[in-house]
């Protein structure tokens, strides 16, 4: 996404995706707020927009806020998505961290942990046909239709590698979810330890649980990366511009590559990249020059 000018319409959107898929990319993410520093077009809405431009691509929410969004209510758009795509549909699930988003639908901020916890219950049986009875969210009614994918939508629990993030992730997901610009690949490697430690402890098998870096923006460019950062991104995330520079990849081809290249032997399985400003050059360019160098 282009902070500065954002690309509403379908044309721009289908554009995106074609030329994302045709480089090699094989999944679409979408971002959700309802409200942030930036004007912000609604997730789902995006993703069901390019249903028919998106190929084989999954399609990924990184991620989806199911208490301000309501876990019935998400649950309905995310079986939609599967059911109308095929079943590419990948559900990181978090519950935000701004205040704004809950002060607008009227639900107390600091009860969105265990109001989460809750959602994440609904969500997995009500996509699944069942019933749900829980502190929060009661529902004798069942979905129809439900997702298409075998084994169901897979839910992946978003945390940025806190302890009680972690093991709600090994707890109640189907996979971990951390956000590039508030870890490291030391961090991320660390935080991946402990999760198959705690999958350990839950009898659950490694093999099933999958793991996923969202928001790593990028730049490719050998003069201007840094502008780009320092004019576009930071002033949106409202971060020190150091420690963005500390964790994203801004540069040189080579230097992407090397940034990206330090997660990948963290552990890291899915790498959901964002360009900013010239998102189609962008993603020509991070096809062309960064891929063959992560391939080798």
């Amino acid at each position: 996404m282009d902070f500065g000018s954002p690309r509403w319409t379908v044309e721009a959107l289908r554009e995106y995706v074609e030329t994302a898929t045709s480089c090699g990319f094989e999944a679409i993410c979408a971002n959700d707020h309802l409200v942030f520093g930036a004007p912000w077009l609604d997730g789902p809405t995006a993703l069901a927009a390019v249903l028919a431009s998106s190929g084989p691509a999954r399609l990924v929410t990184t991620v989806a806020n199911p208490v301000t969004r309501g876990p019935a209510a998400l649950a309905k758009t995310l079986a939609a998505l599967d059911v109308l795509s095929g079943g590419r549909v990948v559900a990181g699930l978090g519950p935000g961290s701004s205040a704004r988003d809950y002060d607008l639908v009227g639900i107390p901020c600091d009860e969105r942990w265990s109001r989460f916890d809750d959602a994440v219950r609904a969500m997995t049986a009500l996509l699944r046909g069942a019933a749900y009875d829980g502190r929060h969210v009661s529902s004798a009614e069942r979905l129809e239709p439900l997702p298409v994918q075998e084994g169901g939508i897979p839910l992946w629990v978003a945390s940025w590698g806190s302890p009680p993030g972690l093991r709600r992730a090994a707890r109640l997901g189907d996979g971990w979810l951390a956000s590039a610009y508030n870890t490291t690949p030391e961090d991320f490697g660390l935080a991946w330890r402990t999760v198959r430690e705690l999958l350990d402890a839950e009898g659950r098998a490694e093999a099933d649980f999958a793991n996923g870096l969202a928001t790593m923006w990028f730049h490719i460019d050998d003069l201007r990366a840094d502008a780009v950062l320092e004019q576009r991104l930071a002033p949106v995330l409202r971060r020190p511009v150091h420690q963005l520079r500390e964790r994203l990849p801004f540069g040189p081809a080579d230097a992407v590559a090397a940034r990206i290249r330090r997660f990948e032997e963290a552990g890291v399985q899915w790498l959901f990249v964002w360009p900013v400003a010239d998102e189609i050059e962008q993603l020509h360019r991070f096809s062309a020059d960064v891929m063959p160098l992560l391939r080798t």
